[in-house]
């Protein structure tokens, strides 16, 4: 497969042009890097307006994942899941579209619906067991689709979730398509997931958009993500995504991450999906002997090992804190999980070193603490009016009764505890103090 990006870049630095163009640097090393940095200059086409080498290197991303249209983002996938939503109610046919979400959204979705003003329903699972995850059926969806007197303009999921569970999109995308619903997913975390023996892809499985960060799991740099839009989605969400792209998006962007995603195509057409194989089976090796030896493993995505610690004695920090000590760095950590991202870049002897460290851990007494469950939330205004409402900063410890104005996560997780506009009761404020969250920020009152 060829690299259009890449062998503009590497044409234009043989070249020795004098770059009387932007970036600063002139191509310069301060870094190393500088002289494939550029911008859209004459050639380089123009992102979110390609018609030259992005235009074909995205169609092949397009062809790799099996979609009408791919686009790629520089800006990670939040970018992609504001395009989603402002392509969501492009099409809504009532004055106040609204969407029907799980509730362990990204921050950056409600950011979105902030900026789009769209209202929000959320799903509540049969029970709740963290923040961090959130067990959706397609029986939950389809009571949330007829919840209210109009149909949603979309349902929205997290699959893979942040502990590595993924929901059965296959079913939840035959509901929603049923009631006339478009389904999007928020992808971030599978975009391997296409590649496997049996794909898992949720474009594959019938969602109508999805957002992949390519950086999270393939060999891309940071901020590298994809837009996708299937086949038998709505033809405006294809007609407008570019649009979409462009309205939340910079007008710089990244020719590193592009020419990352560029050179993405050629490996995952390259026997990447052999290669992936291969590297699951030995992970799930793993996965069987640190059960096996009395471990908890969560989840079923096959790149990540989630591992719920405290039935061995520790707290997942405890965990990250031992590894850290033999310098393997976690992706994160609380009280109950500790989570580790792997890749085929994961070679086979960091995997024995990391069984083995994890081997050697002496079994302790088990952990009982559980954490505090959210119990349902009452809302006091929207999304939009609380984020874009007067705010103050209170201690956690004294929020109970405040509307809460701005999401109180870090990323990592960036899954929210309580929905912006809704009022903080004392369940929440056992879960801030649970999670070691100090302060709120919550609307003036």
């Amino acid at each position: 497969m060829n690299t259009p990006i890449c062998d503009f870049v590497t044409e234009y630095i043989k070249s020795a042009a004098m770059r009387l163009h932007m970036p600063g640097h002139k191509g310069q090393c301060f870094l190393g890097i500088e002289p494939f940095d550029i911008t859209e200059i004459e050639g380089a086409d123009v992102l979110y307006r390609a018609n030259g080498i992005i235009a074909d290197s995205q169609n092949n991303a397009s062809a790799l994942f099996e979609t009408a249209k791919t686009l790629y983002s520089t800006e990670g996938s939040s970018l992609c899941i504001r395009a989603m939503l402002r392509l969501a109610i492009s099409g809504a046919k009532t004055e106040r579209p609204w969407i029907l979400a799980a509730r362990n959204v990204h921050k950056a979705f409600l950011s979105a619906c902030a900026l789009l003003d769209i209202d929000v329903e959320w799903i509540y699972p049969g029970r709740f067991k963290d923040i961090l995850s959130c067990t959706v059926t397609a029986r939950d969806v389809e009571h949330g689709i007829h919840a209210r007197a109009t149909a949603p303009v979309a349902v929205y999921l997290t699959s893979p979730d942040y502990l590595g569970n993924i929901c059965d999109v296959a079913a939840v995308a035959d509901i929603c398509h049923k009631n006339d619903v478009a389904l999007l997913v928020d992808n971030a975390h599978g975009a391997y997931l296409k590649f496997l023996s049996q794909d898992r892809h949720p474009i594959s499985l019938g969602a109508d958009m999805c957002c992949d960060s390519a950086h999270k799991t393939l060999p891309v740099l940071t901020g590298g993500a994809y837009l996708h839009i299937s086949k038998n989605a709505p033809a405006h969400f294809f007609d407008g995504a570019e649009r979409a792209m462009e309205l939340f998006s910079s007008t710089s962007p990244s020719y590193l991450i592009l020419q990352s995603l560029d050179r993405a195509n050629e490996y995952i057409d390259n026997g990447y999906a052999e290669k992936l194989d291969s590297f699951i089976g030995r992970v799930e090796k793993l996965k069987q002997t640190l059960v096996q030896n009395g471990f908890d493993i969560v989840g079923d995505e096959p790149l990540k090992l989630t591992v719920a610690p405290k039935r061995y004695g520790y707290t997942g920090e405890q965990l990250a804190d031992m590894l850290l000590r033999n310098n393997v760095v976690c992706e994160f950590a609380d009280a109950d999980y500790c989570v580790m991202m792997l890749t085929p870049e994961t070679n086979g002897q960091e995997i024995n070193r990391l069984e083995e460290l994890l081997l050697d851990m002496e079994k302790k007494r088990p952990l009982t603490e559980t954490p505090p469950m959210p119990e349902y939330a009452h809302r006091a205004m929207s999304v939009r009016e609380a984020m874009l409402s007067d705010s103050v900063e209170v201690a956690a410890c004294e929020a109970a009764g405040k509307i809460l104005a701005s999401p109180s996560v870090s990323c990592p997780p960036a899954v929210p505890i309580v929905m912006c506009g809704e009022k903080i009761d004392n369940a929440a404020v056992n879960c801030f103090e649970y999670y070691r969250i100090k302060r709120v920020t919550v609307v003036k009152e």
